[in-house]
C-alpha cells in the first residue's frame, strides 16, 4: 500500500502541516541528501510532507548565451540549470521525485495564490512524472492546526489549473518582455559607452519608472505662485486662539493688506456658532496594501519589509495569509474563539472583554474581496517566544485593527465659530470626541484630532489682539515614496499585490531612483526619455493593464495561454524592430549616464543652492579632479559645485549636516593625519577656524 505526499512551499509551513496531521503531533523529522522533510501518521495513513524552497523551476531561453536578442523560444527548466548559484536546489528535486515515486496520493499544500499554485504545478509536472491530473489540493489561510486538519479532511479534487496556467503565462510573458528589452538596452548602451551595466526594462517596471520621472519633471517645471493668508489672534478667558480669514488664500497682496487694515485693532462679535455631530466609522480589515500603507505611515517600513515581516508572522501561525486583496472577514472565521484567545494578553484583555459582551460580532468591512483568502487577521495563537521590535509592531497593529473593526463608530462634534470684524469673517474651528467607540481599540495608532474651544455665544464681543499677514507659495507636487508609489501602481492596475514591492526595490537596485523620497537619477531620466522617443509602447500603462486583464481571463478559463503569448510576441517584434532602427541613438542617449553612474559615489545630501537636486561626487572630464556637483547640472537647472581634496585623500559622505551652518559635509581621510570633517559651504565659520589653525 502506498502513502500520501504533501507538497509544501516553505520548510516552516511543512513542519506545521506535518505536526497538525500527525495523530500525536510529533511527526518524524527525516533527511535525504541534506534535505529535511517530515513523516506523519494520521489514522493509519502515512503522510510525507516535503518542502520546496520557493520556485524549483523557472522559464529561460532555449538558446544559451546572454548577448543577443530577440528571444522568442523559451523553455521551463530546473532553477539549478539556469543559475549555477542554485546548484543546491537539485537535491530538493531529487527528494520530490523519489518520494513521489512510491506515493499513491499526491497533495499540493502550497500557498493558495498564483505563485503558490505555480510552484506546486511545476513540481507535479516535472519532478513527479507529470502526475498533475491526479493531485488533490489543500486550501488554507492560516497555519493553525485546526485549519490545516480541516483543509486535509476537505481536499479539493484537483489543483486550480486556471490559477496555475495564469501563473505560468505571467512568468513567460514577464521573461519574454524583460529579457528582450533588458538585453536590447544593455547591448545598445555597452556598444556606445564601452561600459557593461545591466539595465533592466520590465513590463511593469518601465511604466512605474515613468511615474517617477514624470513627477520629477513636474517638480522641476513647477513655478511657485505666491498667495497670502490672513489670521487673527483672539483672547477668550485668558487664553489665545487663532482664527482664519474666510478665504484661506488671497492671491492679491493689496487685497490682503486691505483686509488687515480694516480689521487691525478692531473689536468683532460672534456672528454664529455652528455645531455638528457626526460619526466616524471603524476602519476596515487590512488587505496587504492597507497593511503596507499603515505600517509605512507609522513606522516608515518600506512595503517589501512589511511583507517580509508579515510572512514570517504567518509562518509562525500568528496571522492569516498576508498576500490578500480582501477587506472582508467571512463568518466562517470563529471571531469569538480568536478573541477569547487574545484575552490572555493583559494589554488586550479589557478591550476583548468589551467585544465579547456583545450579542452579535459583526465586522465593519471594506469593498475589496479576494476569492482565495480573507483579510489579514490574528489567528488567536500567541507568540511562543518574545517577538523582536519589528515583528511585535506588526503583530500588535494587526491585532488592534482586528479588534477595532468589531467596535462601534466614534461620535464626534465639530464646532465652527464665525467672527465678524467690520463685515470681514474669520473662522474658529474646534472638534471634540463625544464617544471614543473604535478609537480606544486602535490606540496608540490613531492620533487625537481634538481642538478645544471656549464656550462662545452669538453676539459676544471679541477683541482682536493682532492680525497677521503671511506670504506663502503654492507647493510643487511631492515626490513619491515607496508607499505612495505602490498605491499609484494599485490605482493604475499594474503589477500584483505580491510583486509591486519587489518592483520598487528593483528600481533602487538598478540605480534608477535614490532616497526615500523617490528622486529619479540621471540614468532613470535617460532610460525613460530614450524609450519615450523611440519605443513609447514599452512605457504604456494601458498595454500593461491589458496584459494583466488577459492573464486574469486565463485564470477564469476565458482565454488560452497561447493566445496571450502570441500577442506578446507580436508586440515585442514591433518594439524590437523600432529598437534596432534606433539602437545607436538609444545607446548614445544612455552612454553618458552610464559612464557617470560608474564615477558617482554616494549622495552627499540635498543641494543647498537649488533645493531640489542632490549633491554627488563627480570627476572633471578635463582635469580628472573630483568635485561635488549638483545632479540638476546636466538638465541646466543648477551649476552649484564645490572643490574637494584630491588623492591620496579619501572622501566619504557624512549622514549629519554641519552643526554650524546646516550644509552637507564629508569626512576626509589621509594616511598621515586623523580624519577631519569638511563642510561644503565656502562661507562656513569652520573654514575660517581651520585656516587660522593652519
Amino acid at each position: 500500500m502506498g502513502y500520501t505526499m504533501v507538497i509544501s512551499e516553505k520548510m516552516e509551513a511543512a513542519a506545521r502541516i506535518a505536526t497538525a496531521l500527525d495523530d500525536d503531533g510529533k511527526p518524524r523529522r527525516l533527511k535525504e541528501g541534506g534535505v529535511t522533510y517530515f513523516e506523519a501518521e494520521r489514522r493509519g495513513e502515512r503522510i510525507f510532507v516535503v518542502s520546496a524552497v520557493g520556485h524549483l523551476y523557472n522559464v529561460t531561453s532555449e538558446r544559451k548565451g546572454s548577448f543577443y536578442y530577440p528571444v522568442f523560444n523559451v523553455v521551463w527548466k530546473p532553477v539549478f540549470e539556469i543559475n549555477k548559484a542554485a546548484k543546491h536546489l537539485e537535491k530538493w528535486i531529487h527528494v520530490f521525485s523519489k518520494i513521489a515515486g512510491g506515493a499513491s496520493k499526491l497533495v499540493s499544500g502550497t500557498d493558495f495564490d498564483v505563485e503558490g499554485e505555480l510552484i506546486g504545478y511545476t513540481i507535479l509536472k516535472y519532478a513527479c512524472s507529470g502526475r498533475i491530473g491526479e493531485a488533490k489540493r489543500m486550501v488554507f489561510s492560516t497555519l493553525t492546526e485546526i485549519e490545516l486538519r480541516k483543509a486535509f479532511e476537505n481536499l479539493l479534487p484537483s489543483i486550480n489549473f486556471g490559477l496555475a496556467v495564469a501563473g505560468e503565462t505571467r512568468h513567460m510573458v514577464d521573461f519574454l518582455w524583460g529579457v528582450n528589452l533588458s538585453r536590447a538596452i544593455t547591448i545598445a548602451t555597452k556598444t556606445q559607452s564601452g561600459r557593461y551595466r545591466v539595465l533592466s526594462v520590465g513590463r511593469v517596471q518601465a511604466p512605474t519608472l515613468k511615474f517617477i520621472v514624470d513627477r520629477e519633471k513636474a517638480i522641476q517645471s513647477f513655478v511657485p505662485t505666491p498667495y497670502w493668508e490672513v489670521t487673527t489672534t483672539i483672547e477668550v478667558g485668558g487664553k489665545l486662539y487663532k482664527a482664519r480669514y474666510e478665504r484661506s488664500k488671497l492671491h492679491s497682496l493689496s487685497e490682503a493688506k486691505a483686509v488687515v487694515a480694516r480689521c487691525e485693532g478692531k473689536t468683532g462679535f460672534v456672528e454664529d456658532v455652528q455645531v455638528r455631530t457626526f460619526k466616524q466609522n471603524p476602519p476596515v480589515p487590512f488587505d496587504l496594501g492597507g497593511l503596507q500603507g499603515e505600517v509605512y505611515k507609522l513606522f516608515r517600513y518600506v512595503p517589501s519589509r512589511t511583507l517580509s515581516l508579515a510572512e514570517r508572522l504567518y509562518l509562525d501561525a500568528l496571522i492569516s495569509y498576508p498576500r490578500t486583496s480582501s477587506q472582508k472577514l467571512p463568518e466562517t472565521i470563529d471571531y469569538r474563539e480568536i478573541l477569547s484567545s487574545l484575552r490572555r494578553v493583559v494589554k488586550y484583555r479589557r478591550l476583548v472583554e468589551e467585544l465579547l459582551s456583545k450579542t452579535i460580532l459583526k465586522p465593519h468591512e471594506g469593498k475589496r474581496s479576494d476569492p482565495a483568502h480573507p483579510a489579514i487577521y490574528p489567528t488567536g495563537n500567541l507568540p511562543e517566544k518574545p517577538l523582536n521590535v519589528s515583528y511585535r509592531r506588526i503583530f500588535d497593529l494587526i491585532v488592534r485593527r482586528f479588534l477595532s473593526v468589531f467596535s462601534v463608530p466614534a461620535l464626534k462634534q465639530g464646532i465652527k465659530v464665525v467672527i465678524n470684524v467690520e463685515d470681514e469673517l474669520f473662522y474658529l474651528h474646534g472638534r471634540r470626541i463625544l464617544e471614543k467607540g473604535w478609537l480606544k481599540f486602535y490606540e496608540p495608532y490613531v492620533k487625537s484630532d481634538e481642538v478645544f474651544l471656549p464656550v462662545l455665544e452669538a453676539g459676544q464681543k471679541i477683541l482682536l489682539k493682532n492680525v497677521h499677514l503671511e506670504e506663502r507659495y503654492k507647493l510643487p507636487p511631492t515626490r513619491y515614496n515607496p508607499n505612495s508609489l505602490l498605491n499609484m501602481m494599485d490605482e493604475e492596475g499594474i503589477g500584483t499585490k505580491a510583486t509591486r514591492a519587489s518592483i520598487i526595490d528593483k528600481l533602487y537596485k538598478r540605480g534608477y531612483v535614490r532616497s526615500e523620497r523617490m528622486e529619479a537619477t540621471e540614468l532613470g531620466f535617460r532610460v525613460v526619455e530614450a524609450l519615450e522617443a523611440y519605443c513609447p509602447k514599452i512605457l504604456s500603462v494601458e498595454l500593461t493593464k491589458e496584459l494583466e486583464g488577459e492573464m486574469a481571463r486565463i485564470e477564469e478559463g476565458v482565454l488560452k495561454r497561447e493566445e496571450v503569448l502570441e500577442r506578446v510576441v507580436n508586440v515585442l517584434k514591433d518594439v524590437l524592430l523600432d529598437f534596432r532602427d534606433n539602437e545607436e541613438l538609444i545607446g548614445r542617449a544612455l552612454s553618458d549616464a552610464v559612464s557617470e553612474m560608474g564615477k558617482e559615489t554616494d549622495v552627499i545630501g540635498t543641494c543647498p543652492v537649488c533645493k531640489s537636486g542632490s549633491l554627488i561626487i563627480l570627476r572633471s572630464k578635463k582635469t580628472g579632479k573630483r568635485f561635488v556637483g549638483c545632479s540638476n547640472f546636466r538638465r541646466g537647472m543648477c551649476d552649484a559645485s564645490f572643490p574637494l581634496p584630491q588623492l591620496p585623500h579619501t572622501v566619504k559622505p557624512m549622514k549629519t549636516p554641519c552643526s554650524k551652518c546646516g550644509w552637507p559635509r564629508v569626512q576626509v581621510k589621509s594616511r598621515s593625519k586623523r580624519p577631519w570633517h569638511l563642510c561644503l559651504n565656502p562661507d562656513c565659520s569652520t573654514k575660517s577656524k581651520r585656516r587660522e589653525r593652519e
